[in-house]
């Protein structure tokens, strides 16, 4: 336990560690106190803007478990400051944990000089790029110093490499080197369980990328590699195969569903291709189709209308249309499925047996429903009249034109027409009577793949494209940095 007794406000200053104790501030009155002479060097300003831990705080962190001896606050020109607290382990061992804008850094004193040369460092066979040289003096501390606390003006000068820094503190004659990486402020927080953190401003000095670039690509590359294999692999071994083919009668499936027979689709998820065909010629037919899985009862259902038409217009010929469509069912797991199915064509209009009787250059034409169509062979008028009586009332007028009992004997006998008769359906291209369909597994689509693998190389590219600003950024303070554009 160290402990000592303030020469001037008599405050007794302990903490709960034992190394060799060069100067203190005392925690009441502030005074820089030699234990040398047991004699004030002067009056500090206490720690206080952004300070998170306190003297006495202990944690573990890097491995070891540490003690906070002394707070210092450093200052650089006239408002920047940054925090570094005196850290001592079990072993007696120091370290340093420095904080800057809520960036960060354990640093350890170290015995090897840096081999200093004009933009760069070379410490223990690695290089560092020198990054800036700052100016700065004591403006706060609190604690206990194993060394004789400076205040006259220092120099840092510091080398980085990524998330590691070398540093030289140069005051007067006297010049200290150290070594340091960045710490994540979620560790240190973890360690010794401060009130609150400071937020990050802008890139810590060392501060990393938010993730490995270089093993986010290498995961990624072997992601894409064995992607790459299981796609070749189920593309090679699958071939195109049908997997139902039947042909259906349009009087079967008309104003119904048909249930057609199951099938085993065997494999990776793929498209399923459906093929329609029919005997369309200037007419058009109609397929509805739904595919069920009967594992889940699931239903994907399409429509799909073919139509043929041709002709000659204007002495050219012309077609549109086809015989045949295609469905395509996409990404059908594998499983047991089976189709319902229903289909019509096209039909002509409705087609009254009727009834004539040719009465002096007229055609008398009685219709099923009633009505009496009587055309003029010379003119080719046509005069329809509702029922026969009408037609036998209005007949009386024909008569300079021909014998009453001409006309009477043929109305009679039109009278007694059957009108009974139902109207049948004029059938349009008769030869089609059927619907051919034919469902083909196709292999598994390279769409998907190509898609994962596109924005894999998206990715990696907004990768480096980002690494690439963030360090731009990071040395856009320094008087060293590798990117041009931050030198201007």
């Amino acid at each position: 336990m160290i402990s000592y007794a303030c020469p001037v406000c008599k405050t007794e200053n302990t903490l709960e560690a034992n190394f060799q104790v060069t100067d203190y501030v005392c925690k009441s009155c502030n005074n820089l106190i030699s234990t040398e002479n047991n004699k004030t060097r002067g009056v500090l300003k206490q720690p206080a803007s952004n300070v998170v831990l306190k003297v006495g705080d202990k944690g573990f962190l890097d491995g070891k478990n540490f003690t906070v001896i002394a707070i210092v606050v450093k200052k650089y020109g006239s408002s920047t400051f940054w925090r570094e607290y005196y850290l001592k382990d079990q072993s007696g061992n120091n370290a340093f944990l420095s904080e800057s804008d809520g960036h960060w850094v354990l640093m350890y004193p170290k015995e090897n000089p840096l081999k200093d040369f004009k933009y760069y460092s070379d410490f223990e066979g690695k290089k560092y790029r020198w990054y800036e040289t700052t100016p700065n003096n004591v403006a706060a501390a609190s604690g206990f110093f194993e060394d004789k606390l400076e205040l006259k003006l220092s120099n840092y000068k510091e080398f980085v490499n990524g998330t590691e820094m070398v540093s030289w503190e140069e005051t007067g004659n006297k010049r200290q080197f150290f070594w340091g990486k960045h710490i994540p402020k979620g560790k240190v927080r973890r360690a010794f369980k401060p009130s609150y953190m400071p937020n990050y401003y802008g890139i810590g000095i060392v501060q990393p990328f938010y993730y490995n670039v270089k093993h986010m690509v290498n995961i990624l590359g072997v992601a894409a590699l064995l992607i790459s294999l299981m796609q070749l692999y189920v593309h090679i071994s699958r071939a195109n195969y049908p997997v139902f083919e039947e042909q259906i009668n349009f009087s079967d499936a008309k104003d119904k569903e048909l249930v057609s027979k199951s099938f085993e689709l065997k494999g990776g998820s793929a498209p399923l291709k459906v093929k329609i065909k029919s005997q369309v010629d200037n007419s058009w037919a109609n397929t509805e189709i739904s595919l069920v899985n009967e594992s889940t009862n699931e239903i994907t259902s399409t429509s799909q209308d073919i139509e043929y038409y041709h002709g000659v217009s204007d002495g050219e010929s012309w077609s549109e249309g086809s015989t045949s469509k295609e469905i395509n069912f996409c990404g059908v797991a594998p499983g047991k499925y089976h189709f319902l199915i229903s289909a019509e064509k096209e039909q002509g209009a409705l087609v009254y047996p009727t009834s004539q009787t040719e009465i002096s250059g007229r055609t008398v034409t009685v219709r099923p429903d009633g009505l009496v169509e009587v055309r003029d062979a010379v003119t080719g008028n046509l005069t329809t009249y509702g029922d026969i009586s009408t037609y036998r009332k209005d007949s009386l007028n024909f008569a300079e034109f021909e014998k009453v009992k001409k006309k009477q004997d043929s109305i009679n006998g039109l009278s007694n027409l059957p009108l009974n008769t139902e109207p049948t359906v004029a059938e349009i291209n008769p030869e089609n009577q059927n619907i051919s369909l034919k469902a083909t597994w196709l292999p598994v689509s390279l769409w998907n793949y190509g898609i994962i693998m596109a924005a894999m190389a998206v990715f990696v590219a907004l990768s480096y494209w980002g690494k690439y600003a963030f360090e731009k950024s990071k040395w856009s303070n320094s008087s060293n940095s590798p990117y041009p554009e931050s030198e201007e």
